[in-house]
């Protein structure tokens, strides 16, 4: 019980810490982000995807608080590690709205990252088939906020490092470009270790072309590379999803 709510109340905090500005406190993490922008930095359209996010973990939280799912051992496998990513995301939302993006968000950021990636890891190593509310409901938004984190830690770093003069200046294409390569290698590698988990590479891709949409169309180097780790997560994708066995554990 005591897991199943913290969840929920992580879950409140996750929304609510975005809501500080309105109150007069602190700044729209838009406004942070645009401060410290970078050649990795998605375009505006892409942050969009905060609604949708946000609106599954909901589900996902009145889902595995109900009554009947006190049991349920996937539940109970993963409930502390998502508690701790959605604190993470209302940590991180806090202290970058009062503050700015800086190695300190880094540190949150990554924390929030190892839970979800923890949660992913479960879910790929479930021996059962997903019943289908828990593939809407469970797999599908954290599996998108896993893909999701995944990308924004790479542009966390990459901004607070321009914050604090370490790289990243708008010039510097080359290395603006390997950092979206490794990520790309990072997101393949995920979603092969993953059994071409489709909803994680899909996010992630949505990401790529945001990157695409803003950086790649001022440094050809970025563009390419946004290219490049498109080509591998959805290859990597294809390659594991032939497998009957990956197919029914992600699709049903």
């Amino acid at each position: 019980m005591i897991q199943r709510a913290a969840v929920v109340i992580a879950v409140i905090i996750q929304i609510g810490a975005t809501f500080l500005p309105a109150l007069g406190i602190g700044e729209e993490i838009g406004s942070r982000s645009d401060a410290t922008r970078t050649l990795v930095t998605p375009a505006g359209w892409a942050f969009a995807i905060w609604g949708p996010l946000f609106a599954g973990t909901v589900a996902f939280a009145i889902y595995q608080a109900l009554p009947g799912q006190r049991r349920d051992d996937l539940l109970n496998a993963i409930a502390w590690p998502a508690a701790g990513a959605f604190l993470g995301n209302g940590l991180w939302a806090i202290y970058t709205q009062l503050h700015a993006l800086t190695a300190l968000s880094v540190v949150i950021i990554v924390f929030t990252l190892v839970c979800l990636l923890t949660v992913y890891r479960r879910l790929v190593a479930l021996r059962r088939e997903f019943v289908t509310v828990e593939r809407w409901l469970v797999m599908l938004p954290l599996s998108a906020l896993a893909a999701w984190l995944t990308a924004a830690t790479i542009v966390n770093i990459s901004a607070s490092l321009k914050y604090h003069g370490v790289a990243f200046e708008q010039a510097n294409m080359v290395l603006a470009a390997a950092v979206v390569l490794v990520g790309g290698i990072i997101a393949a590698l995920a979603v092969g270790r993953g059994r071409g988990n489709p909803v994680y590479a899909a996010v992630f891709l949505w990401a790529l072309t945001a990157i695409y949409a803003a950086g790649g169309q001022v440094a050809p180097p970025v563009a390419y590379a946004t290219v490049v780790s498109g080509v591998l997560v959805i290859a990597t994708t294809l390659f594991r999803l032939r497998d009957v066995g990956n197919r029914r554990h992600w699709l049903g």
